[in-house]
């Protein structure tokens, strides 16, 4: 078993929330959501510990106009039949006129997909393949998705205007990777007091397969403190599409914890280390007090570490290690790159 202190100086990569992190023939590939929310970053290294020096490449940006053109929001990059794939939310936005200003659509989103079929994906081209359609018009985000005995699935969280909240979590058969081949299944929607606090939420997805179960999580409550990560878990050879298939824990596996200044750890996806353990990926900030509107606080970090599991096959899941890096405790936007002398001007 690999050490979590051995996986990589955490965080991983600085003010980056929503992280998705692949691994791929040797090589880990990140991206998560970009603070100005207006863009697609990808970026690659072979260990963890260097994905925050890596180069970071820009694959999308927004539309000027349209569905796609505003709040660009927690994309992930999945290897599918030989592809490269990109799952992302994104919403209009009303420009208006000089007379009446046109107001943002923050909770107007879609889930969208993009292509990239040649072999290197932060140099190759990328197709908008478009919207999903899961069925209905309403707020949709998070999209996940993951390949199980052939058939591939998405994973993703929506508003049903007939449920208290803000969006719950659904599962849906693929006929590609961009269009459904079946009816969103509802599995879980906001309903115990940590799910509530804030906002009435289920979100951010991820889906890891080990030891014949599937594991699903999921975040809920609202983005500060309370944040915090949920649990389905089914049979692999079970109907992952019958809700009975599915037992959600009714509470939180992985919360804040203040010892280690560790706050709102969320939205999470899993990697595994070069030896085969399973990482556990997520976002968190060091503080609690957020000036503004917390969409526009960038200090959301994104960390890494190893998701012991015990004799049952069951992740241990504990709680949030401190960090070995410096973070920012200033609102600016660092650049990409160059870990030590931005971050030592941040923190002084």
């Amino acid at each position: 078993m690999t050490d979590h202190a051995q996986v990589a100086p955490n965080p991983i990569v600085l003010q980056r929330a929503d992280p998705h992190v692949l691994r791929h023939d040797g090589q880990y590939y990140f991206t998560g959501s970009y603070p100005a929310y207006d863009r697609i970053v990808l970026r690659r290294a072979a260990r963890l510990a260097d994905l925050q020096q890596a180069e970071e490449v820009t694959v999308w940006t927004h539309h000027a106009t349209g569905p796609q053109s505003h709040l660009i929001w927690a994309p992930e990059i999945h290897r599918v039949g030989g592809a490269w794939y990109l799952y992302y939310a994104a919403a209009p936005v009303d420009h208006g006129t000089a007379d009446a200003p046109g107001a943002d659509e923050t909770f107007n989103h879609r889930v969208f997909v993009l292509e990239c079929t040649d072999e290197d994906p932060l140099a190759g081209s990328w197709r908008e393949r478009g919207q999903v359609d899961t069925g209905w018009e309403s707020f949709a985000l998070d999209a996940t998705t993951f390949v199980l005995d052939g058939q591939q699935y998405l994973v993703w969280a929506q508003q049903d205007l007939a449920v208290r909240g803000h969006s719950n979590l659904y599962i849906a058969p693929m006929a590609n990777p961009w269009t459904l081949a079946g009816p969103a299944v509802e599995l879980t929607r906001p309903e115990h007091d940590w799910e509530t606090r804030g906002f009435w939420v289920n979100e951010g997805p991820s889906v890891l397969v080990r030891g014949g179960r599937v594991f699903l999580t999921y975040s809920g409550a609202a983005t500060g403190i309370d944040y915090a990560m949920g649990l389905l878990t089914a049979d692999a050879a079970a109907d992952l599409l019958d809700p009975a298939s599915w037992t959600k824990s009714a509470d939180p596996v992985f919360v804040s914890d203040p010892s280690v200044r560790q706050y709102g750890p969320g939205h999470n996806s899993f990697t595994e280390t070069p030896e085969g353990d399973t990482v556990l990926v997520y976002h968190a900030r060091t503080y609690t007090e957020i000036v503004g509107d917390p969409l526009w606080d960038p200090n959301r970090h994104a960390r890494a570490q190893v998701l012991p599991f015990d004799a049952a096959g069951d992740p241990v899941w504990g709680t949030p290690v401190p960090d070995t890096r410096p973070t920012p405790t200033s609102t600016e936007v660092l650049p990409p790159s160059g870990l030590a002398d931005a971050v030592e001007e941040a923190v002084l």
